[in-house]
């Protein structure tokens, strides 16, 4: 039996808002078809980290601020999608998908290593190309945390458990479907989950609009643990706003209006 959450999403963002600057990213998925192709990402604990060669040449032993940064920028240039890619994978291991917090200098690695793969985007007007994108896809990072006081009052410290966030985008309909997955110690409840789901339009060549349409939590053991703090709930994982889709290839990254990051993986 499931519980009907019925209120509005307490941070559903107004035209006015969602005009503003799309400069933000928000999370990382793998995924498998609605047409019963199913595709898998592998997040194998061992990888070969990767190495660059290059021709050396003689330099001064005093070399100026400028001429280091411009060796820093042509060893990114060279570096190829598939390796950012693996840096990448590696630089997330053992972080819980940042949704407990991150710290600064492993978030600044992740961020640079996102940028690096935004600048080799291969599909520039990715909302002409969204049948790329369908599926079912399986968050690995948010920069969406749950800190402090709020993580308590949701019971995410030791009484509750949050599995896997999962988004299922169906183009067809317009529609997205966003799943967290709940176990609850002591209660024997393993399957517990909080649905939302949403509409999204296209807005631009790069960017869609995400609006909240409804939410339910079932079972009912699991609504009567959240029924005090649904409003906190909801306005954490809300996902409507105003998103650029930045990198629709593979690895899907987003970024919306008030900073925050997911990348979405096709492998």
């Amino acid at each position: 039996m499931s519980s009907k959450l019925i209120q509005p999403p307490p941070m559903a963002a107004s035209l006015g808002a969602i005009s503003k600057t799309t400069g933000n990213l928000k999370m990382l998925l793998s995924s498998s078809n609605f047409n019963n192709k199913t595709l898998s990402f592998s997040d194998n604990s061992f990888r070969l980290r990767p190495m660059f060669i290059g021709k050396v040449t003689e330099q001064s032993s005093a070399s100026s601020p400028n001429e280091q940064q411009e060796a820093e920028e042509e060893e990114e240039e060279d570096i190829t999608v598939f390796q950012i890619k693996e840096e990448l994978y590696e630089a997330l291991q053992g972080i819980n998908r940042g949704i407990f917090g991150v710290k600064s200098e492993k978030k600044a690695e992740i961020e640079r290593l996102v940028k690096l793969l935004e600048c080799r985007n291969p599909t520039p007007e990715p909302t002409g190309e969204l049948d790329k994108i369908g599926g079912c896809w399986k968050l690995i990072y948010s920069t969406i945390t749950v800190l402090g006081s709020k993580r308590t009052k949701l019971g995410l410290r030791d009484f509750v458990s949050l599995g896997d966030l999962l988004q299922q985008i169906d183009i067809a309909q317009g529609k997205t479907v966003h799943v967290l997955k709940f176990d609850v110690r002591g209660l024997n409840l393993h399957d517990g989950e909080f649905r939302i789901v949403a509409n999204f339009e296209i807005i631009s060549k790069t960017s869609v609009e995400i609006t909240y349409e409804s939410s339910t939590i079932m079972p009912d053991q699991l609504m009567n643990i959240f029924k005090r703090n649904m409003n906190l709930l909801l306005g954490i994982f809300n996902p409507e706003g105003l998103f650029e889709i930045s990198y629709p290839f593979n690895l899907i990254i987003t970024r919306n209006y008030i900073d925050n990051v997911s990348l979405i993986l096709i492998p």
